[in-house]
């Protein structure tokens, strides 16, 4: 069965709610295993006062018993703390007051996708729009991504991320791409590799912050233990660069989506930029370099998987920008909503969760499986087969 998933509900309102079906059963799963990747997307240095105010607490509410999923769709929900302050302006069912709408947003931020989303709903008032474009949504894709971490650290995959930029300034990280040699980004309040790079990164978005200003950077994720051939090159949504780079592209902020090397790869030649084969008896076939991203025609070809994506400065200034009121069509200055100076190392974290979700779905749309027990044993006939290909 294919990995199916939905998110609802809105930035400032009641909560939020994620579904999620064809996990198989018998999987270990408990709240705090969810917990954990919440608290990483929560956390980052240059979040806003948002982050202060919630804790987004995790409540399973279907799909779960004793500890371990059954095969039914799982169902997850995120209560917004701040909702109690805005439960006048976001009402379920009370009537339009006579005085209009409170918290109405007639002036679109450049950036954001008020203006757009207005046009498009033929609305005045951009808080229907901006309450579900929010990047609050990304919270229960990643607890939906959570419960697919748990389904592949059951195979042995693990995924991981880093910031490599923030701003101008770049990280020198020379590591040997192994999942160990990322534990030290979950210690980072910037996930950052490099000490050094990671207190010019905190100066230069302090002096945003103080400017009124934002930053946007670069992270990156990898994927370990990924087998050869998921995915397909038969038809091209079938492709797992197509779902990756989708995936990536479709966080918040995020201008930009590369595969191992990328737009680098454009400036080399072929004999410095394809990976050589070669072949040992006891680990079977591997390659020198890893110039592909674990990726090539579409499939995984057992490197490791590498992505990395571009977050623009979140539009969203304490100095806003120049923009046009949509009701009296005057120039105005844009509407100002608590925000971030920077939020790259939480999009890390929601960069982990997408690309699992993917990866989950590629897993069970080759080998299978309505438990654990049947689909790790597809898993291992088929590694078995490609060892002694």
């Amino acid at each position: 069965m294919p990995l199916n998933f939905m998110t609802a509900g809105e930035s400032h309102g009641k909560g939020l709610v994620a579904v999620i079906e064809g996990i198989c059963a018998g999987i270990p799963l408990t709240t705090d295993d969810v917990q954990r990747d919440l608290e990483g997307r929560r956390k980052g240095y240059g979040r806003g006062g948002r982050m202060r105010i919630e804790s987004d607490q995790v409540e399973i509410f279907s799909g779960v018993r004793w500890g371990r999923t059954m095969g039914s769709p799982i169902s997850l929900y995120i209560a917004n703390k701040d909702y109690q302050n805005w439960s006048e302006i976001m009402s379920l069912e009370s009537p339009i007051p006579e005085g209009g709408m409170p918290g109405n947003v007639a002036r679109p931020r450049p950036g954001h996708g008020d203006l757009a989303g207005m046009l498009k709903f033929g609305s005045h008032d951009a808080r229907d729009v901006l309450e579900r474009a929010s990047a609050r949504e990304t919270a229960a894709r990643v607890a939906l991504g959570a419960v697919c971490r748990r389904l592949l650290g059951e195979l042995g995959v693990v995924v991981g991320s880093h910031v490599s930029r923030i701003g101008q300034v770049e990280a020198q990280i020379d590591f040997d791409q192994s999942p160990e040699s990322l534990e030290k980004a979950d210690d980072s309040e910037l996930r950052c590799l490099d000490d050094n790079a990671e207190g010019l990164m905190r100066q230069v978005i302090d002096r945003a912050g103080d400017d009124g200003d934002t930053l946007g950077g670069v992270f990156e994720v990898l994927v370990f233990g990924a087998p050869p051939g998921l995915g397909s090159y038969s038809t091209w949504e079938r492709r797992l660069d197509t779902r990756f780079c989708g995936a990536l592209a479709s966080i918040p902020g995020v201008k930009g989506v590369e595969v191992g090397d990328g737009f680098s790869l454009a400036a080399g030649l072929g004999s410095e930029s394809h990976d050589e084969i070669y072949f040992q008896e006891e680990s079977g076939y591997y390659r020198g370099t890893n110039h592909a991203g674990g990726l090539e025609a579409g499939m995984t070809n057992g490197e490791a998987i590498r992505l990395r994506a571009a977050m623009k400065p979140i539009p969203t200034l304490g100095k806003p920008l120049d923009t046009v009121d949509v009701v009296t069509k005057e120039a105005a200055s844009a509407q100002k909503e608590r925000a971030d100076v920077c939020a790259v190392p939480s999009a890390a974290i929601i960069g982990e969760a997408v690309i699992m979700l993917v990866l989950a779905d590629a897993v069970l749309e080759k080998f299978g499986g309505d438990s654990l027990e049947e689909l790790k044993r597809n898993w291992e006939a088929y590694l078995e087969q490609v060892r002694h290909h």
